[in-house]
């Protein structure tokens, strides 16, 4: 009996031990019998007494022969392990990768904790149907060194794939991630199959992850610059100001703005004021407390004593929701704006110091070099690597920035000196060509039947897309062979090279006029000119200091002083008569915007009572636009209206000639009225005496001109400002541009008869009466002249 009892209870007892080291571990409360065993998923919270650390999951690493990827919802759902950070790392709110070859580069800023601390990466992906699993792969680098490839395979739904990163590859400040689609069809071989071809990186799902204690501290400038992103790819300010509305706030405020936007060059920025208490943090956020001592010590009990007697600046830990916050601090305001220099005073720079690049690399690696005269830059100094290619369209790009008073769109020609390789598989008939900012500025037919070796062959470029500050050249070689005119089973994933791109091709951009150009909402956004160039404060006014209007103040600032290259120092102003002739900057709602600074950028002051967004409930409001264009089509004539109106744009595309340029002096500007279904609007004019040039951001409401700055001040959207006005519609996600009809030039160089002869030619070249007029005149004086000097010199008999 005592022997069947002891055979029980041992029994039993290894049923308990079995059953113990199959569940998981959980820490909820008890659960009744035949309750299931799964684990939730739970927000890590600081254990009450030290327990022994949790060893870390070993993730294996997915094979490129064998992929076995993971369901994206857990790469995009599931909490971080306790003790681990998470670094978001795509800068876009969407990432595709696009055609047969596609490469992105960008750079992410770490910390020496980060960097020295246990590392994996993780990306979320999905893919186009079309594309075969077996000839097409995703590789990730980092620092220019392959992690990992993973087949691309993923066409039902998103994967999440993750993989080691080897010890000692990343490093404290930037670090340069690069993500490498190699694509090719299942069934098609033809070129317009190539544009099918799609892999989407989902930014909330790619991440960076360290293991470790110390990862998660920020005691430097260093964290301002590895604040990162979020999962949508945005970075977000959180300044806390109590004494937000007190006179005099508001300089040092949008000076700590534009530093802190500086020193992260995020390309997606917000800033968003307000006077309670610490927002939640997050990825992609940096929370900042601003303040006397005698103000923040409510919202921060923790204050350290020394706020209370010097300029204070340092990271802290909030003890509620253990989230670092920066605090700026000192016993009055005056110590709190010398705070703030501490941490902005690195990024200044004198603006007679010329730049030789534009800070892209956050989002487009490697900088891109600013250019001023004749020069030749190499693909591989602009990050184009030498490329072998067995597809069939190869595009590549690479990024290039000219001055603000870059003045040749008309009549200037670059070149790109192209190195590259073709097979005698290549048929006649397929061509190499260059685009600039998405247009297309030069072709190249490939005539010969027999292969070829391109070198530095003179590819002339159209510099009239070519635009002040970044410019995107992409160069796309169209290949067509016999055996894609067959297209056997298996011949769409060739694996013989057909064509080759050596990175020893060069880009030379000649010299080009020099003038500004006043207005010019184009060179705004490229460089923030003329601001950016201001030796004296910027005359700025605000119509009222309340969180909104500072917030978008601060968003704009901000993202000027990205293109600028240092915080632009700006001078509050209550009225315009104070600004007199100088440059400035208007900012807020259009009912209480200045008349003088509406009348000077040509905006209908009548639009401060009108300019209303309509609701969606208000029915039987009629947009004037939308019931003009029906109207026209109505009345007699409206056909004949539309088949002129089709044949100048069939014009103007084919031959670039429009209206202004038929004429012999420019127009004057047209009184402008924003729509009803506008929400943002962006203006640029002359100051009363023609000296300067005056900027009016405007909307209906302060709402309305916070979110509608978050929105046209993203990577995405700011380069499309341009023309004398620029306006964004919250309804319809629209932006649109009124161009420029007549401008001033504004000297930026010193004289020169070259320079002055470079302008008179591109002035020339865009009215086209002018320089016939001019031609007629010069040819009449000639024959005069030469008729005259035949008469005194010739015989009379």
């Amino acid at each position: 009996m005592r022997t069947i009892v002891a055979a029980s209870l041992l029994l039993l007892n290894a049923s308990a031990s079995a059953q113990a080291q199959t569940a998981p571990f959980d820490m909820s409360g008890e659960r009744p019998p035949g309750a299931s065993v799964t684990p939730r998923l739970t927000s890590p919270t600081p254990p009450a007494t030290p327990a022994a650390p949790v060893p870390p999951a070993v993730v294996a690493q997915p094979q490129p022969a064998a992929p076995s990827p993971q369901p994206a919802a857990a790469a995009n759902t599931a909490a971080p392990r306790p003790g681990d950070v998470r670094r978001y790392v795509v800068p876009f709110s969407k990432l595709g990768l696009g055609g047969e070859y596609d490469r992105r580069s960008w750079s992410v800023y770490l910390t020496p904790e980060q960097a020295t601390a246990k590392a994996s990466f993780t990306f979320a992906y999905q893919n186009a149907i079309v594309v075969a699993p077996e000839a097409s792969a995703l590789t990730v680098y980092l620092n220019n060194r392959p992690i990992g490839q993973q087949r691309v395979g993923s066409p039902d739904g998103p994967s999440a794939v993750t993989f080691e990163v080897p010890p000692g590859l990343l490093q404290p400040g930037a670090n340069l991630v690069t993500f490498e689609a190699d694509q090719r069809h299942r069934t098609d071989c033809s070129i317009q199959s190539t544009y099918e071809l799609w892999s989407n990186i989902d930014p909330a799902g790619t991440f960076l992850s360290f293991t470790g204690r110390d990862v998660a501290q920020l005691s430097s400038a260093d964290a301002i610059r590895a604040i990162g992103v979020d999962g949508a790819g945005k970075t977000e300010f959180d300044i806390v100001v109590p004494a937000l509305e007190q006179p005099g706030t508001t300089k040092p405020l949008l000076r700590l703005a534009q530093g802190l936007s500086v020193l992260s060059s995020m390309p997606n920025q917000i800033f968003a004021f307000s006077t309670a208490s610490l927002p939640a943090g997050g990825p992609g956020k940096l929370s900042v407390l601003v303040g006397t001592a005698a103000e923040l010590r409510p919202l921060f009990p923790g204050l350290p004593p020394g706020a209370e007697s010097a300029a204070f600046a340092a990271f802290a830990t909030d003890p509620r929701s253990g989230s670092p916050v920066l605090l700026i601090s000192g016993p009055s305001w005056q110590a709190v704006s010398s705070a703030i220099d501490t941490i902005v005073a690195p990024t200044d720079r004198s603006s007679d110091i010329r730049r030789d690049v534009l800070t892209t690399e956050r989002w487009s690696a490697p900088n891109a070099p600013l250019v001023f005269s004749d020069t030749n830059i190499a693909l591989s100094q602009l990050g184009v690597k030498t490329t072998e290619f067995s597809g069939r369209r190869l595009r590549t790009s690479f990024n290039i920035a000219v001055p603000a008073d870059f003045y040749a769109n008309a009549y200037g020609e670059a070149k790109v000196l192209l190195d590259a390789a073709y097979t005698d598989n290549v048929m006649p008939g397929s061509h190499i060509d260059i685009y600039v900012n998405d247009n297309i500025a030069s072709t190249v037919p490939i005539t010969t039947t027999s292969g070829g070796i391109l070198r530095h062959l003179p590819i002339r470029v159209t510099m009239r897309h070519f635009k002040p500050g970044l410019n995107s050249v992409a160069i796309e070689a169209i290949l067509m062979t016999k055996d894609d005119a067959v297209c056997t089973p298996g011949s769409t994933a060739g694996a013989t090279p057909r064509f080759a791109l050596f990175d020893t091709s060069e880009l030379q951009i000649p010299d080009f006029a020099r003038v500004g150009q006043r207005p010019n909402l184009a060179a705004l956004a490229g460089t923030a000119y003329p601001y950016g160039r201001a030796t004296e404060p910027t005359p700025l006014f605000i119509d009222r200091v309340d969180a909104d209007t500072l917030s978008a103040a601060a968003t704009l600032l901000g993202q000027m002083a990205i293109t600028a290259g240092h915080p632009i120092a700006v001078e509050t102003v209550a009225s315009p008569n104070t600004i007199g002739d100088r440059d400035a900057i208007f900012i807020g709602s259009i009912s209480q915007m200045p008349a003088t600074a509406l009348s000077q950028t040509n905006i209908a002051t009548g639009s401060q009572a009108s300019w209303r967004p309509v609701a969606d409930t208000q029915a039987g409001v009629v947009d004037t636009g939308t019931a003009f264009e029906e109207w026209n089509s109505k009345v007699s004539g409206g056909v004949l209206r539309n088949r002129i109106t089709a044949f100048r744009e069939w014009v103007s595309r084919n031959f670039d000639i429009s209206r202004s340029s038929l004429q012999f002096i420019p127009g004057a500007e047209q009184i402008f009225t924003p729509a009803n279904a506008d929400t943002l609007l962006v203006a640029q004019g002359s100051s009363p005496a023609g000296a300067g040039a005056w900027t009016v951001v405007a909307a209906p409401s302060a709402k309305d001109l916070r979110e509608g700055l978050e929105v046209l001040t993203t990577q995405l959207n700011w380069p499309q400002i341009s023309g004398h006005i620029t306006t964004y519609s919250s309804k319809t996600g629209k932006i649109e541009t009124v161009p420029v009809t007549r401008f001033d030039f504004v000297p930026s160089t010193p004289w020169s008869i070259s320079n002055y002869r470079l302008i008179a030619a591109n002035w020339l070249s865009t009215n086209i009466l002018s320089y016939a007029f001019l031609l007629v005149v010069f040819v009449l004086l000639i024959g005069v002249t030469t008729s005259s000097m035949l008469r005194r010199l010739g015989r009379s008999k």
